[in-house]
């Protein structure tokens, strides 16, 4: 029977021959997390994101969601686009678009799960007088994945509700396994490494971050853009500027991302040119468009009302009011716009 430590071993090198930067593993108490995790839903921070209330208890209790789960492997993978557009100047340009950095390139959900059932194939093979049992997730289920990994010793949670890494700051997604293998745990990060800082906190242009640690969705302009499906409110729809999927101010701004190293995984470098692109000309596609482009995109998933809602907003606060005018005008011609999307066109044409 090979022994817990030499697979330990071969568990990270494969992680690192398929593209991770580093795995940790934990055990499945997370009772303090449950804690946070009612006191958040009480106070209707998750907004519309109802899925946070559903699943029961498995969100914090692995052992609910897979039955036999002892053990929850951890891994991250760096996505920051080494290609891209400089974030911070492209946020000055209120005539481009800017897309969140992790949604510039390729859907990486099915490429994390993808190498994380390699793993695990290669973890039944070498350890299979463990009888073991494996899921793999990423951000696809009932899952705590930031406590999971700060507590297999991948970062902290921060301020801004971001997991960091002293030494490779937040730009990275996460994925698990869950095993039934006992294996031996890893140093969880026990100690809050953001001290006095509050950058995240100050630079929110919607004061999304309303306490060290507790951001209210409601507010924040990646669930603005993403997960809700209304109105954008109007108190928040200049301050989302030219920002139309996500938002990375809370990253930008933090010390610790000065460690961070760019991906080398292709298929997070941005293309279609999202990363440099006037917002008069996204505004002009056709849902076909929306659909041939961003094939294989996380942004897809939001559909294409959704994009043109968002655009709409950003176009209202362009800084080339006769370009922008023009935009908005020609859209208001066309038959296939939801009352949502000529309701924000309209804000937007009085904004302007």
């Amino acid at each position: 029977m090979k022994p817990y430590t030499t697979l330990i071993k071969q568990i990270r090198q494969w992680s690192q021959e398929l593209g991770f930067q580093q795995f940790g593993i934990s055990n499945i108490n997370l009772e303090q997390d449950k804690k946070y995790l009612q006191k958040w839903l009480a106070r209707h921070y998750h907004g519309e994101m109802f899925f946070m209330e559903k699943h029961g208890d498995k969100r914090t209790h692995p052992e609910q969601l897979v039955p036999g789960t002892l053990r929850v492997l951890s891994f991250r993978m760096d996505y920051f686009p080494e290609a891209a557009r400089p974030a911070k100047a492209l946020l000055q340009e209120k005539n481009k678009a800017y897309i969140s950095r992790y949604a510039l390139g390729r859907d990486y959900h099915k490429k994390i799960r993808k190498a994380l059932a390699q793993i695990s194939q290669r973890i039944a093979r070498e350890a299979r007088h463990y009888n073991p049992e494996f899921r793999v997730f990423s951000d696809s289920a009932p899952v705590l994945e930031r406590a999971l990994a700060r507590n297999a010793g991948l970062g902290w949670i921060g301020k801004n509700t971001c997991l960091i890494n002293p030494k490779a700051g937040s730009w990275f997604f996460l994925g698990e396994i869950y095993t039934n293998i006992p294996l031996p745990c890893s140093e969880p990060f026990t100690q809050h490494h953001c001290g006095r800082c509050t950058a995240c906190m100050d630079i929110c242009p919607t004061q999304a971050i309303v306490a060290a640690n507790t951001l209210d969705a409601r507010r924040c302009i990646s669930y603005l853009t993403i997960e809700y499906d209304g109105n954008i409110p109007l108190e928040f729809r200049q301050a989302i500027g030219n920002r139309i999927y996500g938002c990375d101010d809370c990253q930008l701004v933090c010390p610790w991302n000065r460690f961070s190293r760019y991906t080398q995984e292709s298929d997070f470098h941005p293309r279609h040119n999202l990363d440099d692109i006037y917002l008069s000309e996204i505004f002009n596609w056709t849902e076909k468009d929306f659909l041939s482009k961003l094939e294989g995109s996380p942004i897809r998933r939001i559909g294409y009302q959704k994009w043109l809602r968002n655009i709409a907003v950003a176009l209202g606060n362009a800084t080339d009011k006769k370009v922008a005018t023009w935009a908005l005008n020609r859209k208001l011609l066309q038959q296939e716009l939801s009352d949502q999307v000529k309701e924000h066109i309209q804000w937007a044409l009085n904004n302007l």
